[in-house]
């Protein structure tokens, strides 16, 4: 059950008029799909579920006491490949979105497929973790500018303890898909390309959610 504020967002970001988000003045660069999100008639661009986007706002309302804003949230849809922009960063009232891309944990495929085989919220797992997260502060780290990451749920409640973080790499920008095919692979943390890095700040900042799921992923 979604509560009433949920309700209406999905009313919203769920119609066909999407519209992508104003960049920040000269921010716009390669590595991210600046479009809108398709609507569920149109296969030929990567559609964000409609049921993992409820799921999303579901959490919104249930964790909303530990949510500073409301207004925007971001949702990963690990189950499309690393080289699709699969993080969708949603302003909840006005039905935008704008679409990074994003790498998930060397422990989530070890055999590096570019596809997200299995969450974890094990400690040393290197694995990525399914379920609610909320935006804390920044600080600087062995990849540089970063910013800590609290788990919401029972399946990324070690978020913290693991070092999940977001942060940039130059293993998640544009040119891997180019090169590889698919982006390289995190240590758990919901890594995007280096030159996206403030965009991404920017457009989340601190106490939003980020809400991670694959409509068929397994937990480990």
């Amino acid at each position: 059950m979604i509560g009433a504020s949920a309700a209406a967002a999905v009313a919203t970001l769920t119609q066909s008029t999407w519209r992508p988000l104003p960049s920040p003045a000269g921010s716009l660069r390669a590595g991210h799909a600046h479009m809108p999100i398709a609507p569920a008639t149109e296969p030929r661009l990567a559609a964000l579920d409609p049921a993992l986007l409820k799921r999303a706002l579901a959490a919104l309302d249930r964790h909303g006491a530990q949510v500073g804003h409301r207004d925007r949230i971001a949702i990963v849809d690990f189950s499309a490949p690393s080289s699709q922009a699969r993080l969708h960063l949603l302003n909840v009232a006005e039905g935008r979105a704008t679409r990074f891309l994003v790498a998930h944990g060397s422990g989530s495929d070890p055999h590096h497929t570019g596809f997200l085989q299995s969450f974890s919220n094990t400690v040393d797992s290197n694995a990525s973790s399914e379920g609610a997260f909320v935006t804390a502060d920044y600080y600087e780290g062995k990849h540089g500018r970063s910013q800590r990451l609290l788990g919401l749920d029972q399946t990324n409640c070690n978020a913290l303890a693991r070092a999940i973080v977001v942060h940039g790499a130059w293993y998640a920008n544009a040119d891997m898909i180019t090169t590889h095919g698919k982006l390289g692979r995190s240590q758990g943390c919901f890594a995007v390309g280096d030159a996206n890095l403030t965009e991404v700040f920017a457009r989340l900042g601190q106490g939003a959610l980020i809400y991670a799921a694959k409509p068929s992923g397994n937990r480990a």
